[in-house]
């Protein structure tokens, strides 16, 4: 019998449809719309407006969408292959496949264990996990359920800057391949659906793991800030909170004093609204690992990021979540790319399915990050929820250049798209 060729696309299919002939069909929806249905139905409204929110009325969120839209894939025939290659060299490393999951911060609000379950997913299958910042667990305890496997560290640059340092030292002693320091939050975007809840999961200890670990944050805990201008009302609400923040500290050895302290610390110097170049530059100075500067979207700070002496760049807008109304990522990603010169540039932002990650490699990604499509896999079922996302995301991308006739994914390229000045207008 003739070998009609393997990959992951055509393993998949089998395993779904094989399975299929007993009446077992999928734990983890295969189309996004249902997928994301499917973790609402499980999420309480707060927790499912933080992940799948976006800012203002979510034009950017949209566009991201619709930029995947107006990009359309250029088939040639007769010129395929059994097997198809999915790996990619990026800082210095062979990854089996293009694909990253993106960090994603307080992810206990998807599930209890939060982004422990998700780097043993990312472990099992061999995608590299950004670890975040807003974390929910420790790097660290991420690092060990990982062994061997690749991670890297996002960082986000606070007023504190010991701080800082001192999650960059965690991230080389714990083992993170690159540092990737987010540009695009220095002040939190507008977020209507979480404004609307009054809900912001830090205030009650939650996506602050790596800070109630970290030594030198805790050592900030006896100091008082001055008092906040705006206090919570007295009401059962502010009680339920109060005993979650405790309950939080009790995890990390804190009383509820340096709880409720560690809160009020965090939402006071998380952010940096004047965080610049030189900044960068330092950045560049206090570690030896490679170094990604992840929300760029303007061609000339792609250049700037080279002069900079940084390895490589990310084209994001954040998912939609902090300007309403700014350019859709993909629109971006050309641009960046031609004014990167020789600089590795990834992609997030609006990603949902394997022919996307095709798409983004096409007009010059070397890698993709996935975020929300993870985080809801992550809401279905847990772990195995989302090695069952990255197993789909994987085989439609393997499938996408079975059909392109495209033998390896470092071969997508402009070649394999329709010009947009070519394509039908409505």
């Amino acid at each position: 019998m003739t070998n009609i060729g393997s990959g992951p696309g055509r393993s998949r299919q089998t395993r779904v449809y094989v399975r299929g002939l007993g009446g077992e069909r999928p734990r983890v929806p295969v189309g996004p719309d249902r997928l994301e249905a499917a973790a609402r139905a499980k999420l309480s409204a707060p927790d499912f407006a933080y992940l799948a929110g976006g800012a203002g009325t979510e034009r950017t969120m949209r566009a991201n969408l619709a930029a995947f839209e107006r990009v359309q894939l250029l088939p040639r025939m007769l010129s395929g292959t059994r097997e198809r290659d999915l790996s990619v060299e990026l800082l210095g490393l062979t990854f089996p496949t293009p694909l990253l999951l993106a960090p994603v911060g307080v992810l206990e609000c998807a599930h209890p264990q939060a982004d422990l379950a998700v780097a043993r997913a990312a472990a099992q299958e061999g995608v590299p996990f950004v670890f975040s910042s807003q974390a929910s667990v420790p790097m660290e305890a991420c690092a060990k359920a990982m062994g061997d496997s690749p991670r890297l560290f996002q960082l986000y640059w606070g007023t504190d800057d010991e701080v800082t340092r001192s999650f960059v030292r965690r991230a080389e002693a714990c083992g993170a391949r690159a540092i990737v320091l987010t540009l695009d939050t220095t002040l939190l975007g507008w977020r209507p659906r979480d404004l609307d809840l009054g809900h912001l999961p830090f205030l009650r200890g939650r996506g602050i793991a790596q800070y109630l670990s970290d030594p030198l944050f805790r050592s900030r805990l006896d100091t008082p800030l001055p008092a906040p201008a705006v206090q919570p009302p007295r009401t059962p609400a502010l009680l339920r909170a109060g005993a979650e923040l405790a309950a939080k500290g009790r995890a990390f050895g804190l009383t509820p004093t340096q709880m409720r302290a560690a809160a009020a610390r965090f939402t006071a110097t998380y952010t940096r609204p004047d965080l610049g170049w030189d900044d960068v530059s330092r950045l560049r100075e206090w570690t030896r690992l490679p170094l990604l500067l992840k929300g760029i979207l303007h061609p000339e700070d792609a250049r700037e990021a080279a002069r900079r002496g940084v390895d490589g760049l990310i084209v994001s807008n954040h998912g939609g979540r902090q300007i309403d109304g700014e350019v859709a990522a993909l629109d971006a990603l050309p641009g960046v790319v031609s004014a990167a010169g020789s600089l590795p540039v990834l992609f997030d932002s609006g990603v949902r399915t394997g022919s996307d990650v095709a798409k983004a490699l096409a007009l010059g990604a070397r890698a993709v990050l996935l975020g929300r499509p993870y985080v809801y896999g992550l809401a279905v079922a847990g772990e195995a929820g989302v090695r069952e996302v990255i197993q789909n995301v994987l085989a439609e991308l393997d499938l996408t250049l079975g059909l392109l006739g495209v033998r390896a994914a470092r071969d997508l390229g402009p070649g394999h798209l329709v010009p947009l000045a070519s394509q039908t207008q409505p």
